[in-house]
């Protein structure tokens, strides 16, 4: 393929790892200071005390140097023991994911799916709590976002159902690809663990994961009997022991990466992050709509109300995703996400972290060049109806 019109700067639109920030990746090119005193331990310790609110908690805030999965386990390890059992809310693929890995580690799960094409039902939640006599499931397992359906689950309305029930069950949340892009209240909602990851709505190289943890959370980790000792809470608490805080060098680079991606969240503020992220997130799936024709695209999500403002994912129909995804990669330097079990056929735009209109409408107008070049069935200009979103929101900004 010819790729004269591919001789920019590629535009990567996954759902994560998102785009990194110059200011952050300015932060993390120096050398190695000491890590036992001085600048590195003091900006350390501010990174700690200042995440809880990333969260919107007052429960305590780990730091591991691994991905999202890392996350996972440390949540798991902390607060669950062997022949426990946890109830899994799929709503895509990966809250199964962290099911899986908690079964690996000598816990039982049972999987309650969400309606096709929608998010969690928290009926179907309460349902079972109910029918959980003698409370033997130790939690609820569930993401807030799920990257492969890009769905938006109602975390406040599962925690309501686990109260119906009467249930005394921890609820933990995976917010890998929403925090910092969805509104999430970890205490007002009351989630007990949360975890994250640092590479899309937090605008960081993948590499730290997040867990958050309520007292209750707390109280269970001091009966569970998972704890590992490179992820053990009660060692990384010792405040007279830095470097136990990520059990042993801690991740330099990245926490000074960190540092400076939450000053940037906290000079726009998080109440207008969020807003950006729901304005640019309307745009996408007003460009979906437009595009819309029988046999062509369409938003895997039914619900208005439970689609994502961090990714959106499409289907193709009888359109080609890999074919279109190819022209918009190398023929013009744009990548789209994969479609992911169960959504194969079809592709993923990622709107999180740093990410403005420009960026944003170029994404949606190189789509509808590729479309148009391979002759797809669309129903109208989708970039022309995400500009007009953009534009209503700029009108009213200025106004």
């Amino acid at each position: 393929m010819n790729q004269i019109l591919n001789s920019g700067r590629t535009m990567v639109a996954i759902p994560g790892p998102s785009v990194i920030p110059d200011r952050v990746l300015a932060a993390m090119h120096r050398p190695m200071p000491n890590i036992y005193d001085g600048e590195l331990m003091e900006l350390s310790l501010g990174v700690l005390a200042e995440l809880p609110s990333i969260a919107r908690t007052d429960g305590h805030a780990f730091i591991t140097v691994s991905n999202g999965h890392g996350a996972w386990e440390m949540a798991i390890t902390n607060t669950l023991s062997r022949g426990d059992k946890v109830l899994v809310a799929e709503s895509g693929r990966f809250a199964r994911g962290w099911g899986d890995m908690a079964a690996v580690s000598g816990v039982d799960i049972e999987v309650v799916e969400a309606p096709a094409r929608s998010a969690v039902d928290p009926a179907m939640v309460e349902a079972r709590l109910r029918a959980d006599r003698g409370h033997e499931l130790a939690a609820v397992l569930v993401v807030q976002v799920d990257t492969a359906s890009s769905v938006r689950n109602d975390i406040a309305a599962i925690r309501g159902a686990i109260d119906a029930a009467g249930h005394p069950a921890l609820l933990m949340v995976d917010c890998i690809a929403s925090l910092g892009c969805e509104r999430f209240e970890m205490d007002e909602w009351g989630v007990d663990v949360t975890v994250a990851g640092s590479q899309k709505g937090l605008m960081v190289p993948p590499g730290l994961g997040f867990v958050w943890a309520n007292e209750r959370a707390m109280a269970a980790h001091q009966r569970a009997d998972l704890r590992t000792g490179y992820w053990d809470w009660t060692a990384r608490l010792d405040e007279n022991v830095h470097y136990l805080r990520y059990a042993g060098t801690p991740p330099v680079s990245h926490l000074y990466g960190l540092r400076e991606a939450l000053d940037m969240l906290a000079d726009e503020g998080l109440e207008a992050v969020w807003c950006r992220h729901q304005i640019l997130a309307d745009a996408v799936r007003a460009a979906v709509d437009a595009w819309a024709a029988p046999d062509g695209l369409e938003l895997v999500i039914t619900e208005p109300a439970a689609r994502s403002n961090a990714v959106t994912t499409v289907l193709t129909g009888t359109i080609d995703a890999a074919r279109l995804r190819s022209i918009c990669e190398h023929g013009a330097g744009l990548v789209l996400g994969v479609g992911l079990v169960p959504h194969e056929n079809a592709f993923r735009i990622g709107h999180m972290g740093h990410l403005n209109p420009p960026m944003l409408l170029g994404t949606l107008g190189t789509v509808e060049a590729a479309l148009a070049a391979m002759g797809a069935p669309i129903g109208g200009s989708g970039a022309t109806a995400a500009a007009q979103v953009i534009g209503a929101a700029l009108g009213s900004a200025v106004r």
